[in-house]
């Protein structure tokens, strides 16, 4: 039996991947600061800026699924926000260098592209947008996000150790359905409309930890669909006249961030929709 450790296991999304892996027949460590009494599993409190409680917490993993991050410029000081990622990415590969794993998830964002909390909000230079997009972050959230990718590929150079950072979208749970202004396209318009379902997220992470793929790679998590009810072409048209490279025809209201990649190398492919989701509420 492989045993899991889960950074940030009592987070939002930690406590479903937690979940998921412990019936499928994983044993799971949770690394957090905080207990969470949904878990049924050990949990270690672990301050991730110390790298002795890191290296420690994390001795005896066969492979890391890093969660644990502040998840938007909001909240704390910028400076920590950046620190916190960064250092807190950093010491979860190193400790993992050290101890022999081999694999590591990491959570990234799609705010790595810098459209979500851009301060002088810019459009995409093109669509749909692909892993291969410039990443143009204007705020400390975005940029630790791309510092953690690049800090993963380093440690792959280094050690080979095979490593996902996973540019989650806008994360939903079944509860925040009812929640999600749908029929306002303006409320997403920075986010480009994308999110992806907490069970799809969760997912995308075991088939990451299954995956026989080399490398460092970066792939963009995200539903089939967008978070609006209006054809995606209409909201092009609509809210981002400006783009004027687009690569192919979009149908009904079809993605503008693009899971291909993901689709493509995990072998995976989301499963659920806001519109099927909200008519079960």
């Amino acid at each position: 039996m492989q045993t899991i450790a889960v950074t940030g296991g009592s987070g939002k999304l930690g406590v479903w991947v937690v979940e998921e892996l412990i019936s499928q027949g994983y044993r799971v460590v949770s690394l957090d600061e905080k207990r969470s009494d949904q878990l049924k599993c050990k949990q270690i409190k672990v301050n991730l800026s110390d790298f002795g409680q890191v290296i420690g917490a994390m001795h005896g993993a066969d492979a890391v699924v890093h969660l644990a991050a502040i998840p938007a410029p909001l909240g704390y000081t910028n400076d920590y926000i950046f620190a916190n990622n960064v250092r807190s990415t950093f010491h979860v590969l190193e400790a993992a260098s050290m101890l022999g794993i081999g694999k590591v998830v990491t959570g990234s964002s799609e705010s790595a592209y810098g459209f979500c909390w851009a301060p002088k909000p810019f459009s995409p230079s093109y669509a749909p947008v692909d892993e291969e997009h410039p990443a143009l972050p204007q705020e400390c959230y975005g940029l630790s996000k791309i510092v953690g990718e690049q800090t993963g590929e380093m440690f792959h150079r280094r050690t080979g150790m095979q490593i996902f950072s996973l540019r989650f979208s806008l994360i939903l749970t079944p509860k925040e359905y009812s929640l999600s202004s749908i029929t306002r396209p303006e409320s997403f318009k920075r986010i480009l409309w994308s999110y992806i379902d907490v069970r799809d997220a969760v997912q995308a992470c075991i088939a990451s930890l299954r995956s026989d793929a080399g490398g460092h790679r970066v792939l963009n998590i995200t539903s089939d669909d967008t978070l609006s009810d209006r054809p995606t072409e209409r909201l092009l048209a609509d809210f981002y006249p400006d783009i004027t490279d687009i690569r192919r025809k979009f149908t009904g209201r079809e993605a503008l961030v693009s899971n291909e990649h993901a689709k493509s190398i995990l072998q995976w492919a989301p499963e659920r929709s806001w519109e099927q989701i909200k008519e079960n509420l």
